[in-house]
């Protein structure tokens, strides 16, 4: 098996996945009897799945300091921000750097509801996927 395996199995899954959908309320009106309920993504099995087994990768491999995906970020040039992670060019980025990006668009959801579809939506947790399984495939260093 390879190392990043537990990750990388998510990419045909995701290839023809919808993600998840937006429930806004439209049966309330506001009222208090009636009150509206708050807008959230309902995210399919696979972002689900996917969110479980990117902690579970994580807690087993504390050698990529998962915790600390800021400073893995800020190290390689990037920001904790959507325009400058989705902007990333993984092509040669490390596997470190990488998991932090993929804990980042993970923790992000937390502060801003829809965050994580927008990093799968745009392709970018695919690309992100991808540049593992290349790592994994090539024997490329998994050294920050």
């Amino acid at each position: 098996m390879n190392k990043f395996e537990q990750l990388i199995k998510y990419i045909p899954l995701i290839q023809d996945d919808k993600f998840g959908e937006w429930i806004i309320d439209k049966e309330n009106d506001g009222t208090p009897e009636h009150p509206f309920h708050m807008p959230f993504v309902n995210y399919s099995q696979t972002v689900d799945s996917f969110h479980e087994d990117l902690y579970k990768f994580c807690e087993e491999h504390p050698e990529y300091e998962h915790t600390r995906y800021s400073e893995t970020l800020e190290a390689n040039g990037l920001k904790w921000s959507t325009e400058s992670m989705e902007a990333a060019d993984v092509s040669k980025l490390a596997a470190k750097c990488v998991i932090a990006l993929l804990i980042g668009a993970v923790r992000a959801e937390r502060f801003c509801d829809g965050a994580l579809l927008s990093f799968f939506s745009s392709g970018c947790i695919l690309r992100w996927l991808e540049r593992l399984k290349t790592i994994d495939e090539g024997g490329v260093s998994n050294d920050d």
